[in-house]
């Protein structure tokens, strides 16, 4: 599978952006879904999870309340709604795939078989 994620951009703080997730070369819904961002200088780190079928989410703790993972599996879809961005959500953000994992797993990125290339966000006055 081909993942393209785009929808990055720069924001003030307090302001929103939704990222998408597109696949291509097989069916979405095989696939557990992930998120994760690198900030310049840092390590990456996991953002959000969303099962195949969606009935399991996960986000990092800093986010729950702001950040807001789904999908639509008819449209091999996977979005991430942020909202009240803060400057130290800047980060290149990408998502991730994988057809076996396990939820208990979701928030390690060893885990996942496939990556897109990323989309940067920059939250900034």
């Amino acid at each position: 599978v081909q993942l393209q994620a785009s929808g990055g951009g720069l924001v003030q703080p307090g302001g929103s952006l939704r990222l998408s997730c597109a696949a291509s070369g097989d069916t979405l819904s095989n696939y557990f879904m992930g998120w994760f961002r690198q900030a310049p200088g840092k390590e990456r780190e996991f953002v959000a999870a969303i099962s195949q079928d969606g009935s399991f989410s996960a986000y990092r703790e800093s986010v729950p309340g702001r950040f807001s993972i789904s999908r639509v599996n008819s449209l091999n879809t996977v979005y991430l709604q942020m909202n009240s961005l803060k400057p130290e959500d800047t980060a290149v953000y990408y998502c991730a795939s994988d057809p076996v994992l396990s939820p208990g797993r979701a928030s390690k990125a060893d885990e996942y078989e496939y990556w897109g290339q990323g989309t940067q966000v920059t939250v900034s006055s």
